[in-house]
């Protein structure tokens, strides 16, 4: 089996109302998509999504003509176009779907065929007052979820505790929070300082006596000394990992024992290959696995073959925001994903990663 075409197709989501992501709050933001389409000479399509893609025309000839099944070379090769370009990772995420279709089984089993679904939470982007955060935490519950992840800024910290206490007010104590505070990785332009030790400590601790999950993020990817005093000193799970951008700087995490959950994005972070070696790496320590998915339906959905596959937990990311970003926003070029009454995001059993595809809407939201 030989790869034939690479197709990438990049398009627009429809953004009204606006959405001011808690980390890029500019409105005007154009939130982009790209869908790869792979095809092999027996007629196999596979299809990945979840990061831009840019500049990958360049490297397009490394993968044509090779063969598709052969993933851990296809992933070395994406590997060494990291340091060069873009993170490639969608299409890796397309070969899965193909490799799926060949053995007739869906990726989850590939990957282990620990779980057949996995309890998610609503993962929240924008920034909102307290009122609005409380009432936001009270409709998930109600439509399934048993936990949600509220993102906090660095420079509205006041604000941000309130939202906290105050959706914890709302469900109170049978439903789990997380805090994001975002400040491993930065935007395009953020200069900005990092909050110091001694700040993020306080605020953990705060945050403990709430009975948050985890503190997601609360320093610099650098800053492992300081992670550890973060859940030594207060007693909060501290996680992280979602845009690390090699294995290597993750082994060297996990080895560290930075963090007690690894989130490595499959699709923007390390792959689906590599994602399953962190999964294994962290459980052998005593640590959990649960992946970053904030990108698209399609992202989402290799996050959660790989997530299912290996029996990650406590929960899966399920990003969701309404008004702002909901489901039908988030896959709008596909069948939208949406957890059942449980709380739980199923995993598609057709071979492959599962994705519906909407033609029309892709083509209605292509960038010409």
């Amino acid at each position: 089996m030989k790869i034939t075409s690479i197709t990438l197709t990049r398009m627009v989501q429809p953004l009204d109302p606006p959405f001011n992501a808690a980390w890029d709050p500019d409105p005007r933001t154009e939130f982009t998509a790209t869908l790869v389409t792979v095809r092999t000479d027996d007629g196999l399509v596979g299809y990945g999504s979840g990061d831009t893609m840019d500049g990958f025309e360049a490297f397009e000839h490394l993968f044509i003509g090779t063969d598709p099944l052969q993933i851990l070379n296809q992933v070395r090769r994406i590997e060494t176009i990291n340091f060069h370009g873009g993170r490639y990772w969608p299409l890796e995420a397309a070969l899965w779907d193909i490799i799926g279709q060949v053995a007739g089984l869906p990726v989850s089993v590939l990957f282990g065929g620990a779980r057949d679904r996995l309890p998610a939470y609503a993962s929240s982007g924008e920034l909102k007052a307290p009122e609005a955060r409380a009432e936001s935490a009270l409709a998930a519950r109600e439509l399934g979820f048993r936990a949600m992840k509220i993102r906090i800024a660095r420079d509205r910290l006041a604000e941000g505790v309130a939202s906290v206490w105050a959706a914890r007010e709302a469900v109170g104590d049978d439903f789990d929070l997380m805090v994001d505070l975002n400040q491993m990785w930065r935007m395009s332009g953020d200069i900005d300082a990092a909050l110091p030790l001694a700040k993020v400590q306080r605020l953990a601790a705060e945050l403990h006596e709430l009975g948050v999950l985890w503190l997601e993020e609360p320093l610099p990817q650098v800053d492992v000394t300081g992670a550890r005093r973060v859940r030594a000193e207060t007693g909060i799970q501290v996680s992280g990992g979602e845009m690390v951008r090699s294995m290597p700087e993750m082994v060297a995490l996990i080895e560290a024992d930075a963090y007690d959950i690894y989130q490595p994005d499959v699709a923007l972070a390390v792959g689906m290959y590599r994602a399953r070696q962190v999964a294994e790496s962290a459980n052998l320590r005593h640590r959990f696995f649960t992946p970053h998915t904030w990108s698209n339906g399609l992202g989402l959905l290799a996050n959660l073959h790989v997530a299912a596959g290996v029996d990650a937990g406590p929960y899966l990311e399920f990003p969701f925001d309404p008004p702002g970003w909901t489901p039908e926003r988030r896959d709008f070029f596909m069948e939208p994903l949406m957890i059942d009454r449980s709380g739980d995001l199923l995993v598609p059993q057709t071979p492959g990663l599962g994705a519906k595809i909407d033609h029309d809407a892709v083509a209605r939201f292509t960038i010409a």
